[in-house]
């Protein structure tokens, strides 16, 4: 056991006995890093710590050794450390791998495959779960180039946490892009590592859900959008991670937390939810929970659109891809194995989610009534209650009004019933 920490911090999660290995990338947040190895090993970690080149300019390998208690590692040709592959190593004696920071250009790095340093060959030759903290200047978090590398991330299985908003390094800057605190971190890894899914009944299964409205642009302070919360969305992959799922929530501008134990996608687009969707698969389930927005303006005005008494301007829409038909319209191999669509009808809601079933070419759909006269008083959307209905090949089932949480189960329940466990491989 660990001796408590002499500051009195509560330790709120155990890493006894845990071997983590620590990518420290080059940002100013790199500081940060040294504080979260004393965190991890008040919890009972072995730290092992890796630097990059430029992490090198913000903090000493001295420091970290002298906090972690072993050697750091730096350079990928060196001849005592690689004269037994020492990169294929280190990345194969770890129980976690952290990156903290992780900078634009390390998660690109890890998104493309590339290994031209002994952190990026780590990360290459990794089998163990990695998790990454992000830092950068919000202007770089939110370029589209870093928002792919983070989807392709995802989609392969790293786990993020953060970015955190607020003050930047550099002066007068403020936004998304600041690392995750040491100890949201620890307890991350924590987490991470005592697999509480891991005997669920959908243990081993990929899932993809999406949730939320969609926001499509008309200039810089409008859209278009609708009034889903996500509520059900985030339900559902709460409930599908509490059933042994890995799961891919990819989520549109929503008020919630992240549900825990999922790796979540944002975007603001139906075109990014699109993109982030398929980045994600391949998926054994995928659920389409989000009310993406058909149309879009054909050209978002690039400054806001002023009333100076010219008139009212008109707003070319085109049709927003369809995400449902085109991950249910995919190939063997690349389709998943059970498709699930929504339906927000208010009227008819059967038989128009019936046709839906058929045009989009899913294997279920799951309608409800979102009319102010429907069966959940005062509207389903932003509401904590549904009722739906199931319809697929073999009919439709009722569920009458519950929780939007008991709906969840009971849809993951229903996907438990048609998956079935993976089948246990035999000597």
């Amino acid at each position: 056991m660990t001796s408590p920490p002499m500051d009195g911090t509560h330790i709120d999660a155990s890493l006894d006995g845990a071997r983590l290995l620590l990518v420290i990338g080059g940002g100013i947040a790199a500081y940060k890093s040294l504080d979260l190895i004393r965190r991890l090993k008040e919890r009972g970690a072995t730290v092992r710590v890796v630097m990059t080149e430029a992490a090198q300019r913000f903090v000493t390998p001295l420091a970290a050794g002298a906090l972690s208690h072993e050697p750091v590692y730096t350079d990928l040709f060196d001849r005592q450390a690689e004269q037994d592959i020492g990169h294929i190593r280190l990345a194969r004696e770890a129980d976690l791998i952290l990156v903290a920071p992780a900078t634009a250009d390390l998660m690109a790095k890890m998104a493309h495959g590339l290994a031209d340093d002994l952190a990026s060959a780590i990360l290459l030759a990794a089998r163990a779960p990695v998790l990454v903290a992000p830092a950068m200047n919000p202007a770089m978090w939110a370029h589209p180039a870093t928002r792919r590398n983070a989807a392709t991330l995802r989609g392969d299985g790293i786990a993020f946490i953060g970015p955190n908003s607020g003050p930047m390094a550099e002066r007068g800057e403020d936004g998304a892009g600041r690392m995750a605190e040491p100890l949201a971190i620890a307890h991350e890894a924590a987490r991470l590592l005592a697999a509480p899914r891991a005997t669920g009944a959908l243990a081993g299964r990929h899932v993809l859900i999406t949730s939320g409205p969609t926001h499509e642009p008309i200039d810089p302070v409008r859209y278009i959008a609708n009034r889903s919360s996500g509520k059900q969305g985030h339900a559902i992959a709460a409930a599908a991670a509490a059933a042994g799922a890995r799961v891919t929530l990819v989520s549109g501008p929503v008020s919630l937390p992240d549900p825990p134990g999922v790796t979540v996608v944002h975007v603001e687009t139906a075109r990014q939810m699109l993109a982030a969707a398929e980045a994600a698969l391949p998926a054994d389930i995928a659920v389409f929970a989000a009310a993406v927005a058909d149309w879009r303006t054909a050209d978002a005005a690039g400054q806001k659109m002023k009333k100076d008494g010219s008139g009212t301007p008109a707003l070319a829409l085109v049709e927003n891809p369809d995400i449902l038909a085109t991950i249910a319209r995919l190939p063997a191999g690349r389709r998943p194995g059970l498709v699930v669509g929504f339906a927000a009808e208010t009227e008819n809601v059967i038989a128009y989610a019936t046709a839906k079933r058929a045009r989009k070419g899913c294997d279920w759909i799951v309608a409800n009534d979102v009319s102010q006269s429907g069966e959940v008083p005062g509207g389903v959307m932003g509401g904590d209650s549904n009722a739906v209905y199931l319809v697929a090949a073999e009919g439709v089932e009722h569920w009458p009004m519950a929780a939007k949480s008991e709906v969840a189960r009971r849809l993951v329940a229903r996907i438990v019933e048609a998956v079935g466990p993976i089948a246990q491989e035999t000597e």
